[in-house]
């Protein structure tokens, strides 16, 4: 259970870290963009982020199979239950 903490603990710090470089490399600042837009791309690429790096560090952790199941569970709440199969 502890790792499962730990995989959810690293995964939401390393989506924002990395986030944060992208959206910038991107062209993507509050200066040159509406607040709310800004927020909500910062947001979705943020949630891309995550997804990827859920299953990895799950993967980094031993505990693939059960990111594995949880991120498939996550992206059909999303609509993407298509892609899946």
């Amino acid at each position: 259970m502890i790792r499962v903490f730990m995989v959810f603990a690293f995964t939401g710090t390393s989506s924002l870290v990395i986030g944060r470089p992208v959206i910038k490399l991107i062209g993507i600042t509050k200066e040159n963009l509406n607040p709310i837009l800004y927020w909500f791309l910062f947001l979705i690429i943020g949630l891309i982020f995550y997804q990827i790096l859920l299953v990895t560090f799950g993967w980094f952790f031993g505990q693939f199979k059960f990111f594995w199941e949880f991120e498939k569970k996550m992206l059909r709440r999303f609509g993407l239950k298509r892609f899946l199969d």
